[in-house]
């Protein structure tokens, strides 16, 4: 018992069982780019998903209603700082961004340090 019982906390060191993190996010859609925004969505770099994913997001959607972009991303990395400069670093996303940041501008009220400006959650019916 005391083998199985070491072999469970050797396992447990080498897992990582992070608690799920939502972010929430708006920005505004061009009109004169969005056949071209969502063009390009419906077939992304493959290359730009694999970094998504190697950085710890295991879901990312976005919405669209008239000239507002609204997107939910979960992550479950270990930090959240490393990842995100981690994917800024990546040539290929630097390249997706150049095709997608023309077709996006700030709401009104972002901070000048957020493209996308992050969004309270103001309910959650399973708290």
């Amino acid at each position: 018992m005391d083998f199985l019982y070491y072999l469970f906390n050797l396992i447990l060191q080498f897992i990582k069982i992070n608690r799920p993190q939502l972010f929430a996010s708006v920005i505004k859609l061009r009109p004169e780019k969005a056949e071209y925004y969502k063009k390009l969505h419906a077939n992304p770099f493959s290359s730009v998903n694999k970094m998504i994913r190697e950085c710890g997001i295991t879901k990312y959607k976005i919405w669209n209603r008239d000239d507002l972009l609204f997107s939910v991303m979960e992550y479950c990395g270990d930090d959240f700082e490393y990842d995100m400069a981690k994917m800024a670093q990546d040539p290929e996303t630097n390249r997706w961004w150049k095709e997608t940041d023309p077709c996006q501008k700030r709401i009104d009220g972002a901070l000048k340090s957020e493209w996308w400006a992050d969004m309270d959650l103001v309910y959650d019916l399973n708290k």
